[in-house]
């Protein structure tokens, strides 16, 4: 018999929801990953927008160490300096006065949610319980967040639709005036998708829906738990509105920890006055370990440098994919997304071209509306760029050579 300690878990031990790609990693340095066998990928996923420093981040390593060493976990019953910390960088750096500490996106989602209806219920209109949310939107797994994600297909099996949660066409600002009613809480948005096809909210989209909440008196989440903490070329996307397009309540996660589990949600003081003691909480939110690396992350994704880089790099992506569409006009139909969260909407079935990315040692990520997204780490160098750029068009060969050869087939 196999020693337990040792023998690898049989996949079928493992539940099945995950269409795993055939392929484990060992190690990771930088931009890249390597398996056990010694064998190079360009990684332009980031753990799909995980790990925005890279892989192995010194800064980050050390400080898991450092905290390891002391202390892991306590309680929420009990001050934690780094959450305070960290929560002082997040809210001296975005237009939050708050912030809750999470595990995870969806976490900070089913707290943004909260947060908005207690608001309500605080000023005395329980009734403003409904989320209006968009086609295409994906911000989470809980059922609270499947709920209020535009994908039907994530409820399918647990049961009717949660009510609370309103679903309007992305784009149709006429459809969104006339669903705002009396029991409207909140309006719930990505500015920039990911899971959705990498749409990008025009910056008169986020002043528009400012000026929309503030004539209804109701509140504006964003979901930047994708597109924030530097992904856009700014801390966070809404930034791109120049101060006209602020939220109330945002959730954030993923980069936060740097693939560290941490999210956060962060709220004006105004739009968190009815999260009073015993209103909401967490077990491991917070916590000294994961807190430790959150402040070890946003030390470095706040340096100016490193948003000048993303902006960059962005810039010769945008141009350079460009140019493949002109190439394979048949492959790549479409340029989507902002800074270093980039779709590419595809003529050909994007779990074809995933493969085709992963044979030459490029890993990308899937995407709703047939798109493949590019989510590299922050830090990626304009000569790793220009690789990814140099894999990307093999993709395109060889999509563009299979579907050339299924098509003889198919005569």
């Amino acid at each position: 018999m196999a020693d337990p300690t040792t023998a690898p878990v049989p996949s079928d031990h493992i539940m099945g929801v995950y269409a795993r790609a055939p392929l484990a990693f060992e190690r990771g340095e930088g931009s890249r990953l390597y398996t056990a066998d010694g064998e190079a990928y360009l990684d332009c996923m980031a753990g799909i927008a995980v790990t925005a420093l890279g892989h192995s981040h010194p800064k980050l390593v050390q400080a898991v160490k450092d905290q390891a060493d002391k202390l892991w976990h306590t309680s929420n019953i009990f001050r934690i300096p780094n959450q305070e910390k960290l929560a002082t960088l997040l809210t001296d750096n975005t237009f939050a006065d708050v912030a809750f500490f999470t595990n995870s996106g969806t976490e900070a989602i089913e707290c943004a949610i909260k947060t908005a209806r207690k608001y309500h219920w605080a000023k005395g209109q329980p009734e403003r319980i409904d989320i209006i949310g968009f086609e295409g939107s994906f911000h989470g797994r809980t059922l609270a967040a499947v709920n209020a994600s535009g994908n039907a297909s994530y409820l399918e099996g647990f049961g009717p639709p949660m009510p609370g949660f309103v679903h309007l066409p992305y784009g149709d600002h006429e459809a969104l005036k006339a669903a705002i009613g009396p029991t409207t809480a909140a309006i719930l948005i990505e500015p920039v998708q990911g899971e959705g096809g990498a749409r990008s909210l025009p910056v008169s989209c986020l002043r528009g829906l400012r000026e929309l909440c503030d004539e209804h008196g109701i509140l504006l989440i964003y979901d930047e738990i994708q597109c924030g903490l530097g992904r856009t070329g700014k801390l966070f996307a809404y930034e791109w509105a120049d101060g006209a397009g602020d939220p109330d309540i945002m959730a954030v996660a993923k980069a936060l920890g740097g693939g560290f589990p941490v999210g956060a949600c962060l709220a004006t003081a105004e739009a968190a006055k009815g999260m009073t003691p015993g209103s909401h909480g967490s077990t491991y939110g917070g916590n000294p370990l994961a807190m430790a690396v959150g402040v070890a992350s946003v030390e470095e994704l706040v340096k100016p440098e490193l948003l000048d880089h993303v902006r960059e790099v962005a810039g010769y992506f945008s141009q350079q994919l460009s140019g493949l569409k002109d190439r394979y006009p048949d492959v790549v139909v479409d340029i989507r997304g902002k800074g270093l969260l980039i779709g590419v909407k595809l003529g050909t079935p994007n779990r074809e071209f995933m493969q085709h990315a992963r044979d030459n040692h490029l890993l990308i990520a899937g995407g709703g509306d047939n798109c493949v997204r590019l989510l590299p780490p922050l830090t990626l160098s304009l000569d790793e760029a220009r690789e990814a750029i140099g894999l990307m068009e093999k993709a395109c060969e060889a999509a563009q050579a299979k579907a050339a050869k299924d098509k003889v087939g198919a005569a």
